[in-house]
C-alpha cells in the first residue's frame, strides 16, 4: 500500500509542476507583451513626438489613441490569462486535488 501511495504522490507532483512550469509559460509570456506594449508607447512619447502629434480626428491625437490602446490591451491581457487559466490550470488543480484525496 506504502509503494502505491508513494507512485500516486510522485505522479501528482509531476503533473502540479507541469501545471506550475505553463501557469509560468503563459504568464511571463503575457508580461513580456505588455512589457513590450507599455515601453513602447513609452519610447514613442520620448522619440516620437511629431509622430504622436498627429491628428486622427480633431481632438484626438495619436498619442490619446495609443495611451487608450494600451490600457484596454491590459484588460485584454488579464481576459487572456483568466480565460486560460480557467480552462487549464484551475481544471487541473481540481483534478489533483481530487487525485490526492483519500
Amino acid at each position: 500500500m506504502a509503494f502505491l501511495r508513494g507512485l500516486c504522490d510522485s505522479v501528482v507532483k509531476k503533473t502540479l509542476r507541469d501545471l506550475d512550469a505553463a501557469r509560468w509559460r503563459v504568464a511571463l509570456t503575457l508580461t513580456a507583451a505588455m512589457v513590450f506594449l507599455y515601453f513602447g508607447f513609452i519610447l514613442l512619447v520620448a522619440y516620437g513626438r511629431e509622430l504622436l502629434a498627429i491628428q486622427v480626428v480633431p481632438g484626438l491625437t495619436l498619442a490619446i489613441l495609443l495611451g487608450a490602446l494600451v490600457i484596454v490591451a491590459s484588460w485584454v491581457l488579464t481576459w487572456i490569462y483568466v480565460r486560460w487559466a480557467a480552462a487549464h490550470y484551475d481544471p487541473g488543480i481540481k483534478a489533483l486535488d481530487r487525485e490526492s484525496s483519500p
